[in-house]
Parts: C-alpha cells; structure tokens; sequence
C-alpha cells in the first residue's frame, strides 16, 4: 500500500511566505505532508526545476451571469472553469446577480441551477445586491452569509444595479452586524451620465469615448463616498477593479487613517490604455469595460500600488463576450454608441500568465508577493483560508507547478474560454503554468486539459476575519 496518493518532489515551494524546497504529500485530495524523502506514492511528480505555488483565486469573474438587456455572456461554468484550469486556477468565484425587485435567495438558487455539474474546478459565489429590501436585508441576507455566502457587491454606478447613499449604508450596517465582506464598484453616475450626454450631443459616440465618459474623476469621487460612508459604519470593504492613481490615493489615505479598506485591480490596468478602444472601426469595443484603462502614468501608479501593499488582490474581472456576436459586443450593431457597448473583456486564463511575467520576471513584485495577490489574500479576504490559497498539511492539495523560463505567445486560438478573442492577442510572456492539481487531481499539463467535468465542488465560505470591524462605531 502506497503511504501517499500523490508525491510531488524536488520543486521550489513558494508561498506567501517563504521558499523552500521539500516534497509535498497528497492524500484524499489533501496535503498531508511536507519534507524530504517521503516516501512512496501512488503517482509521483518530479518538479525539478519548477515552482510550486498555490493554486490561483480568481476571486472577481463573472460567468453566465444573467443580462436584463439582451446581452449573453460567452462562457458559462464549463468553458470558464476549462479556461482558469489552464491558466493555473484552481478556485474561482463568480456572481450570483439580483435584479431588482427579485429575491436574493432566488438569484442564488438559480445561479446553483446554472453551475451544478459543470466545473472543472472549485468554485464559490458572491452576490450582487441590487434592491435592498426590509426582506433582503433582515432576512435573506443574514441567512445567506450564515449559509456560506459571506461576500457581496455593490454598485454605485449603472442604473439598473447602482444603490443610493442611504441604500449603501443600510447594506453596511447589515454586513458589520452579520460578518459580511462588501465589495464596491465606485464609480459616479452622475458624472459618467453627464459626460456621456456632452459627449453624445457632439456625436462623439465611438468606442474610444466610453474611456472619456468614465472619467477617473468619477472614479475617485465615488471611491471617496464610499470609503467615508464605510468609516461612519465603521465596517471594512473592498474596493474593486480599480484603474488609477486617483482612486489609489483615495484608497492609501484611508489605509493611513487605519481604516480597513482593501483594494483590488486587475490585468487590463496593467497593460492596456485607453488607446486600445481608440482602434479602426468598432474594433476598440474589444477593450471596453469600466472603469476604463488609463494611460501610461496610471499603469505605472497601479504597478507601484501593487508592489506596496495598497492593493491585496488581484483578479480578471473575466466578463466574456464575443466580439462578432449579435449577443456580444455588437448587441446593437457595429455603430452603436459607446453606451451599448456591453462592458468587460476576458482574462480568466491569462491572469497569472501576465501577473507573473510582467511582475515577477521583470522584478516589479517578487514571487511570494505574486502569491499572496493571486491567492493567499483572496482566500483570507472571502473566506476560504487556509483550505485554500496555501501549501500547509491539511490544505487541499491545489497546486501550480510553474517554468519560469517558459516563453509564450498570447493566441487566442490556444485559450480554452468561449470567446472569439483575447485583448492581449501577441503578447509575449515568460513562466508558464506546466500542470495544475485541483485537491490532488491534474486538471491541466501543459496547457491542455486534463481533468473532469463536473469534479469541481461549490465552496461555502466563512466569515472572513478581514470584514471584522474595528469596533469604534456604536449603536449599529
């Protein structure tokens, strides 16, 4: 009888932590020893000269997320999962999104509907709270989070999803009370409505406007209100997909008072600018989402905020949809005004790829940084640590074996998501994730998969110790 199921020897462990080399052991889908010379196993990995690393979170994506305007996005579970899998990504979490009007819990019960059997890899669920009712927020809500649905967004922009000052703050009232984590997406839209109407009376209605319309001032504004609203509650939040040093200046001062606020970005700030949505015909609607990138100078103060600690996660914000598509992009044709276009591009597979290329190899962050961006801090943040996001005896065994001397070339038709393109088409990286274990099974080699559809589990996650309040306000 073999002691392990699977061994892993000779790799560089490499965690939020620490670098060390020793052998890892797996049973039952868990890692149940570390050291040198374990032993005998069922199957044994020789990881010599690679690096392993936890398995990545991808802890802001959306996958077959229902529209209310026609829209359909490209991947559901299976496609989304067989694609983070690929792409050294062993747990995601998506959204079950609330229309206004609608029970949370039945937006919950149908995205369950919607992922049962599909993924290939594990997987949680934040909400997105639309319309906070007396009944969401003293029932739904509280039994939710007692349920394992610890995390949830909010919008202050979009009008079908934004929330009002007062709306805001009873939802952070309710998340300080019940342990929940409240994720923000800040931006003001009031301003951006504003904009867009100077901007469409002038007919400037192309792609490259929606970057002009979503100005990085209404960005900083409403990261303001919300970090000020968060403080008169007295309760932690994080704010989400952020673009630019304005918001990040927002973020830092609030981390200087002592304030919890965490900060999240994501790849296209990194490497796209607002002149990619500036391309010939309706091609520049590939790189719409919001907020927009930048420029430049904001790529650089999103690098730098990385390296300093202002920023804990870093996460796609996969929104798949295709391009030639009359579902897609081109939901109202190829002349449509900015203000049609559907928002987000896709980056499920090649989040790690481009973090650890442009990040580690080019020494902007180190390897134990990359780690705790990509999957200690996600875990801790929504719950899930340390059963996932680490290498430590009772984790589950997910895991990336990484060549940091790998070289490839971004094509879309090697991705494995459903979409019909990639914005970081021909880019080339180096470090590669050569196989990825999800609770000890091999769900990809090499780039291809390997695993089971369906193997992937639903997560319940627990009250994160990052929602906890300072305990300064009262009466709430």
């Amino acid at each position: 009888m073999h002691k392990f199921d699977t061994l892993i020897r000779n790799g560089l462990i490499i965690t939020a932590a620490d670098r060390y080399s020793a052998d890892i052991g797996i049973r039952d889908g868990r890692i149940v020893a570390l050291g040198q010379e374990l032993g005998e196993a069922e199957e044994v990995i020789d990881a010599e000269g690679l690096w392993v690393m936890p398995g990545g979170i991808d802890a802001h994506c959306h996958l077959d997320q229902p529209l209310g305007d026609g829209a359909v996005m490209a991947d559901d579970f299976d496609s989304g999962t067989r694609s983070a899998a690929c792409g050294g990504t062993t747990t995601v979490i998506p959204f079950a999104a609330q229309f206004k009007g609608q029970s949370l819990r039945t937006a919950v019960e149908d995205y369950h509907r919607r992922s049962e059997g599909k993924a290939w890899i594990d997987y949680a669920f934040h909400m997105i709270v639309t319309d906070p009712s007396e009944k969401v927020l003293k029932q739904e809500l509280p039994a939710l989070i007692e349920e394992g649905y610890s995390s949830f967004k909010i919008y202050l922009t979009y009008d079908d999803l934004k929330l009002n000052d007062r709306e805001v703050l009873n939802v952070l009232a309710m998340a300080r009370r019940e342990g929940g984590m409240v994720m923000v997406h800040a931006e003001n839209a009031d301003c951006i409505a504003y904009l867009t109407e100077l901007l469409e009376e002038q007919g400037k209605t192309a792609p490259r406007f929606h970057a002009e319309a979503h100005s990085s001032i209404a960005e900083r504004e409403a990261t303001h209100r919300a970090i000020s609203l968060a403080e008169l509650i007295d309760v932690p939040l994080l704010i989400v997909h952020v673009s630019g040093p304005e918001a990040i200046e927002q973020i830092r001062w609030a981390q200087g008072r002592g304030l919890r606020v965490y900060g999240e970005t994501c790849p296209q700030y990194l490497m796209l600018t607002a002149d990619d949505l500036d391309q010939q015909g309706f091609e520049g609607a590939k790189c719409v989402c919001s907020p927009p990138p930048r420029d430049p100078a904001a790529q650089q103060a999103v690098w730098q905020a990385l390296e300093n600690g202002v920023f804990q996660v870093f996460s796609s914000d996969h929104a798949p949809f295709r391009y030639d598509d009359p579902k897609g992009k081109k939901l109202h044709g190829d002349e449509a005004s900015f203000t049609h276009i559907p928002n987000g591009i896709p980056g499920l597979e090649t989040r790690l790829t481009i973090l650890f290329s442009e990040g580690v190899i080019k020494q902007r962050i180190d390897a134990t940084r990359f780690v705790a961006l990509t999957a200690t801090n996600p875990a801790k943040i929504y719950g899930l640590y340390p059963r996932k996001g680490t290498i430590a005896i009772g984790s589950d065994a997910d895991l990336t074996l990484w060549d940091p001397q790998a070289r490839t070339t971004v094509t879309n038709s090697e991705l494995h998501h459903a979409v019909d393109y990639t914005p970081y088409e021909g880019l080339e990286l180096m470090g590669k994730p050569m196989m990825t274990l999800c609770r000890g099974l091999v769900v990809s080699r090499d780039g291809e998969l390997t695993g089971e559809v369906g193997y992937g589990r639903f997560l319940k996650c627990d009250r994160p110790q990052p929602a906890r309040p300072r305990g300064m306000a009262k009466g709430f």
